[in-house]
């Protein structure tokens, strides 16, 4: 996470069963909560085209305001993170750009060996948000 005027903070963490979406979305929570500075723009950078559609598209607000239904009548997953981000970006001037993974940016890179660090982790905590 780029932090302002160039400071760098890392933040890492995982859950023992889950799913990378729910794990994309819980990035981009814990770093919205942690947040130093909620009075400037914010742009967060992210390989997940599920976390940057279901914001730049409106889906995820759609989801919300039908009940969490999809246009297909099946229920969105992982509601309780999309509704908690929502929560999160309303009071912030904030954009969210795709980047492609895997092809050299050194933040997405550096964000790649936490994940695999964080994953292969002892003792990590139940996602309890999480449904097979």
């Amino acid at each position: 996470m780029q932090i302002h005027k160039g400071l760098r903070k890392e933040l890492t963490g995982g859950f023992r069963l889950t799913t990378n979406n729910r794990m994309e979305l819980t990035g981009v929570i814990v770093a919205l909560r942690n947040l130093e500075y909620k009075d400037v723009p914010v742009t967060v950078y992210t390989d997940s085209s599920y976390v940057v559609n279901g914001i730049n598209k409106g889906w995820a607000e759609k989801w919300k305001k039908n009940n969490w239904i999809k246009s297909d009548k099946k229920p969105a997953l992982n509601s309780d993170l999309w509704n908690e981000l929502l929560g999160l970006i309303k009071p912030l001037d904030i954009t969210f750009v795709w980047i492609r993974g895997h092809a050299g940016s050194e933040h997405n890179e550096r964000c790649d060996e936490l994940a695999v660090t964080a994953a292969k982790g002892k003792n990590l905590p139940e996602d309890k948000g999480y449904r097979e």
